[in-house]
């Protein structure tokens, strides 16, 4: 199991990465995944921002076009796992080719797809990947400085990915094994009183809900381990699964209990978006 050490790192700590070996700065690769995702989607903000100004050395990460499959409609959820040929292709366009460090950061609560740029990098079998803590606001506290400069990619050789498929579950499965189910939603889309995103409102039931935003602090940090334990008790069963609405902040919840040293929960990554699409698949409101 991964260490909190081992997952995140400090705004300090990249800083000091990058200036203290030049050599050594060289080897780590740094993904910028900003994506505004909310009612009203505004898929090119993330890129926008990222030509604005970025953590230098860092390349830009898609959640749309790279960290995503398209939407088959009917059938998927809002954010379907990219194939393997797409997320090979993806790593290759950011350079990455083997077993390298690879930091990953958000605008702050990694929330968006800093996490599930995290997840999916090991789902691959890369194991040296870490989150940037308080994502881009933590490193411009620190008084980090930004580029708008997209650094140039070499040659890289075929990455042979190891595939860790026991991380993922399906729906037909939930309703098989019916698991400790886990909601990363806000709580009033989780009762069902309301919902901006998808067409049906309430959560799979028998699940309980967990916001992924309370999981960070005002800065968008991770909370103090022991504050972190105590929130992640939803998860104090084994076999635990997380979802939200597309697969996203659910790996929020994920990360959180890797970080806190908590049984690593499996992803549903259809998550709601795609639950709903079967009529015949139960829903719960309260």
């Amino acid at each position: 199991m991964q260490s909190t050490q081992a997952t995140l790192i400090s705004a300090q700590a990249l800083q000091q990465r990058l200036t203290q070996d030049q050599n050594q700065a060289e080897k780590i690769h740094i993904l910028d995944c900003r994506f505004a995702m909310a009612a009203q989607p505004m898929p090119d903000a993330g890129q926008k921002a990222y030509q604005a100004g970025h953590i230098p050395g860092a390349v830009y990460a898609d959640l749309d076009r790279q960290l995503s499959d398209p939407i088959r409609y009917g059938v998927t959820g809002r954010h379907p796992l990219p194939s393997s040929e797409r997320l090979l292709a993806a790593l290759k366009q950011w350079g990455i080719d083997s077993d390298q460090p690879v930091v990953v950061y958000d605008q702050n609560n990694s929330s968006m797809a800093a996490a599930r740029a995290w997840w999916l990098l090991r789902f691959a079998g890369l194991t040296q990947v870490q989150v940037l803590d308080g994502g881009l606001d933590a490193w411009l506290s620190a008084e980090g400085e930004l580029s708008q400069e997209v650094p140039e990619i070499g040659e890289v050789g075929d990455f042979s990915p190891q595939w860790q498929t026991e991380r993922l579950i399906n729906a037909d499965a939930i309703l098989q094994q019916q698991p400790n189910l886990v909601d990363a939603r806000a709580r009033e889309r989780f009762a069902g009183k309301m919902e901006p995103i998808d067409p049906v409102a309430g959560h799979i039931p028998g699940a309980q809900c967990l916001p992924f935003n309370e999981l960070v602090d005002a800065q968008g940090c991770f909370l103090p381990i022991e504050e972190l334990k105590e929130k992640l008790t939803p998860f104090n069963q084994p076999d635990s699964v997380a979802y939200c609405g597309s697969g996203v902040t659910a790996c929020h919840l994920i990360l959180a209990c890797v970080i806190a040293g908590i049984e690593e929960p499996k992803l549903y990554a259809g998550s709601w978006s795609e639950w709903i699409k079967d009529i015949n698949r139960p829903i719960a409101r309260l």
